[in-house]
């Protein structure tokens, strides 16, 4: 071999020697920067201030965090929905009945809706404008527009003018167009497609234009205007997943499913501002109003509750609640799964605080989420005045809700 060959030969082998120390040590940076990342994640969340009057938090907060910080987003498989509290957050739709996912239900509600249309046009239609437009705003402008048209047809039904929409006149654009489920409203009042000369000029544009009507088709106008005016978004509901458990030593402990734990974008960008400012309050003198009010914050971050209700008979009974429902949501859920609803009733939360179903705060307000064990009690008046008269409260909950009882694990 040549002294040029042998040259190379070195060369080629340096190359592919400092190839891999650089890849061993770019490999060895990344996973201590990986690992560093999760313990901080890790310890910011174990800082986090807690009651110690609130025993369902200090349950199930550390041993979720860092399952979340550690398995969330990783590739890693999760646990088995058995092991969860709840096998997850489910919503009702209101115009099929059938259960959805949080991830299914607004594809759901759409093509419901869209479904509709041969069954009652008018009704999809307004459906359509309150439910796949969100901003608000839009949507009332557009309303004040059609509004203008029916009334001008109403009030002069025999000028062909107030009958004729141009479909490239600016305000119909601008404010109507845009909106989603205008223009098959207006088809369903009986507003046609027609392409029309344009006045005066050599050329002709599309119109929507509305027969002439007779009085009663008039009358018809101004019912379904009413009812557009008086549309509200269809909304999915809430699956309160009820369900009843035997006694149990474990009804503080709470393994919740990551459901509860998705945030939107805001949020997620909100609670990256707040984990920057975590470790600076912590080590500042602080009151008690203070402590409480970033507890608060931090509950805040949740969108969902998963509430148990101790009994007399120690039977627990559990369910689903959006986190800023009002106390007065989950007092009638227990009330509903009462034998004996009209009893008086009060709710206990943890650390003895009584919860008044007249207040007007939201559950996340009274630190119940994202979970909580309260207890119930009879109104001691009232059950004085039973046993006085010889009756008795002999059974608590409803036949079809003890026939589903289970035992918490």
């Amino acid at each position: 071999m040549g002294t040029g060959a042998k040259h190379w030969v070195l060369f080629f082998l340096f190359f592919i020697f400092y190839s891999f120390i650089f890849i061993y040590f770019y490999i060895l940076f990344f996973l201590k920067y990986y690992f560093r990342k999760i313990s901080k994640n890790i310890l910011i969340k174990m800082s986090r201030p807690f009651k110690n009057s609130d025993p369902v938090l200090t349950h199930f907060s550390l041993t979720n965090c860092i399952y979340l910080n550690l398995f969330k987003g990783s590739g890693v498989p999760q646990k088995d929905l058995s092991c969860f509290s709840v096998s997850g957050v489910f919503f009702i739709c209101p115009l099929t009945g059938k259960t959805l996912r949080k991830t299914e239900r607004e594809m759901h509600i759409k093509e419901a809706i869209l479904m509709r249309f041969s069954e009652d046009a008018i009704e999809a239609s307004i459906m359509m404008i309150h439910t796949f437009n969100k901003d608000k705003e839009k949507v009332k402008a557009a309303l004040d527009i059609i509004s203008k048209y029916v009334e001008n047809i109403c009030k002069n039904p025999t000028e062909e003018k107030y009958r004729k929409i141009k479909l490239s006149n600016k305000v119909f654009q601008e404010k109507v167009s845009v909106i989603e489920g205008s223009r098959e409203y207006l088809q369903a009042l009986g507003f046609e497609s027609t392409t029309l000369q344009v006045d005066g000029e050599d050329r002709t544009e599309e119109f929507l234009v509305l027969p002439a009507q007779e009085s009663e088709a008039l009358e018809q106008l101004k019912v379904h205007l009413e009812r557009l005016q008086k549309g509200e978004p269809v909304r999915a509901k809430l699956d309160r997943q009820t369900q009843v458990f035997r006694p149990s030593k474990h009804a503080t402990h709470f393994e919740l499913p990551p459901d509860f734990y998705n945030l939107t974008a805001e949020e997620l960008k909100r609670e990256q501002q707040l984990k920057s400012e975590i470790v600076e309050r912590n080590t500042m003198l602080r009151t008690k109003a203070m402590r409480e009010k970033d507890e608060q914050r931090e509950r805040r971050k949740y969108n969902y509750a998963l509430l148990r209700v101790r009994l007399p008979d120690e039977n627990i009974l559990q369910g689903t609640f959006l986190a800023w429902e009002r106390v007065a949501a989950l007092y009638q859920f227990v009330r509903d799964s009462l034998e004996n609803g009209w009893q008086p009733f009060e709710l206990m939360a943890p650390g003895g605080q009584k919860l008044k179903e007249e207040e007007e705060l939201a559950l996340n307000e009274c630190n119940l989420a994202p979970a909580a064990l309260l207890t119930f009690s009879w109104d001691a008046a009232v059950q004085a005045d039973i046993a006085a008269a010889g009756g008795k409260t002999a059974v608590l909950l409803k036949a079809a809700l003890l026939e589903n009882i289970k035992t918490l694990s």
